[in-house]
């Protein structure tokens, strides 16, 4: 059966509308805190309550809208199987969502160095803290768990290259910045002039990291070989066949056409939330000691993650009085890690990067590709950690509580890290100052 007749059910009987609007309503109790969302959003255009109480509202409304993301890429998965599924969630990811629209806000707001932080803390958040957590909350009651190798593989090569991709600009200022130091006449070029190069430098990489990036996708999802499909890889694990073949066999609950209704609402409404949680971080940074770093690479990834984190605290609670109390039989150990905190890493240093740096040429905004180098290092310690802890496609509790440790170790060293004014210089926009 091809997708497009998958997609459609031929055949098969639909599911109704008022059915489906039932099922999305119903499918959660944290669904109650949607009425937060007009509250918050008063909060916001009002301006008459502490920021402290618009972001504590702005923070409540997103998180029932996150758990309806996992409802709709479950029942998308349904109509377009697992990669496709996947592909439609990772893109429209309720962190990935919250995540875009703070860097939009910033490039928009011209805070473009606070907008570099935020890249680097959001990147280095999706391939430390949470397939971290993953690894290590699924591989304690299991020995290994199972990547698919050749997906894993083409990760690796996708992230190096995206890495890479920052480490050129940053090792050509190097470069530069030597030279004119070494050398016995006043070479130095003009902060015009280095502004210039790196704005032009930027857009080339921004345009050949898209091209790496649908490239990647059209491999990945009609790869050559039997039935272009990598569940037909020799290599792919037996829990992902059987997957995929659960999903061919369960019916949705709600229908396709809907969901895609609801889904572009919830993106919609999401956006907008995460703006007013924006606009509230901004006042309780100014009145801390917290620096424009730490709030970039820790604080700002942290929150878009936090509503989404309160989700899975209390589901682990409430697993583990589950087992403790015996009230039903714990279910056994899945064999297959979950690692599309990484896929969607990778989507925002190919896909979100260059969009966000094209956006930047095209409304004005000298925004490059130029990062601090301590942000360089990060980027490249979690690259190499990550791609050393999946490198044989097994995962266990310990290689990600070694993850977690090592973003621990980030954020502490991320505490003292005042930036580097020098290339911040270079992004002033036109009016503002150094610092911004």
């Amino acid at each position: 059966m091809s997708r497009w007749d998958r997609f459609r059910r031929k055949g098969k009987k639909n599911v109704g509308v008022l059915v489906s609007v039932k099922e999305i309503v119903t499918c959660s109790w944290l669904n109650i805190l949607i009425l937060v969302t007009p509250v918050a959003w008063w909060a916001h255009f009002g301006g008459k309550l502490h920021y402290s109480v618009d972001f504590s509202l702005s923070f409540l409304s997103i998180i029932p809208h996150e758990k309806l993301f996992d409802f709709y890429g479950e029942q998308m998965q349904l109509y377009l199987g697992k990669d496709v599924g996947d592909l439609l969630t990772i893109t429209l990811n309720k962190q990935a969502v919250v995540e875009g629209t703070l860097a939009i806000i910033l490039l928009t707001k011209c805070r473009l160095k606070l907008l570099q932080s935020t890249i680097t803390g959001v990147v280095v958040l999706h391939l430390l803290l949470i397939p971290g957590a993953a690894f290590f909350t699924g591989g304690a009651r299991i020995w290994e768990q199972d990547l698919h190798p050749a997906h894993t593989q083409l990760n690796h090569s996708l992230l190096t290259v995206g890495v890479l991709a920052l480490l050129l600009p940053a090792t050509f200022y190097a470069a530069v910045s030597g030279s004119a130091s070494n050398s016995t006449t006043n070479s130095t070029p003009s902060t015009e002039v280095l502004q210039t190069e790196f704005l032009q430098m930027s857009r080339g990489l921004a345009v050949i990291l898209l091209l790496i990036y649908i490239a990647s996708r059209i491999y990945y999802h009609n790869p050559p070989g039997k039935g272009h499909s990598m569940l037909n890889h020799p290599g792919t694990p037996e829990e992902l066949k059987n997957a995929e073949d659960k999903l061919a066999h369960t019916e949705p609950k709600v229908n396709q056409w809907v969901c895609l209704a609801f889904l572009a609402v919830n993106v919609g409404v999401m956006a907008a939330t995460a703006e007013w949680l924006a606009d509230s971080i901004e006042p309780m940074v100014a009145a801390t000691s917290v620096t424009q770093e730490w709030s970039g690479i820790v604080l700002l990834p942290i929150v878009s993650f936090s509503a989404d984190g309160a989700i899975a605290v209390g589901y682990f609670v409430h697993r583990t009085l589950s087992r403790l109390l015996r009230l039903k039989t714990p279910e056994a150990p899945t064999t297959l890690a979950k690692a599309e905190a990484i896929d969607l890493s990778i989507q925002f240093l190919l896909f979100w990067t260059p969009i966000v740096t094209l956006l930047g040429w095209w409304t004005n905004k000298p925004f490059n590709l130029l990062f601090d180098f301590f942000e360089v290092g990060l980027l490249i310690g979690a690259c190499f950690l990550v791609n050393y802890v999946t490198q044989d496609a097994k995962t266990n509790w310990i290689e990600g509580f070694a993850l977690l440790c090592f973003y621990v170790m980030i954020v502490l060293c991320t505490w003292f890290y005042n930036g580097q004014p020098a290339i911040a210089s270079l992004l002033a926009c036109s009016g503002s100052t150094v610092t911004e």
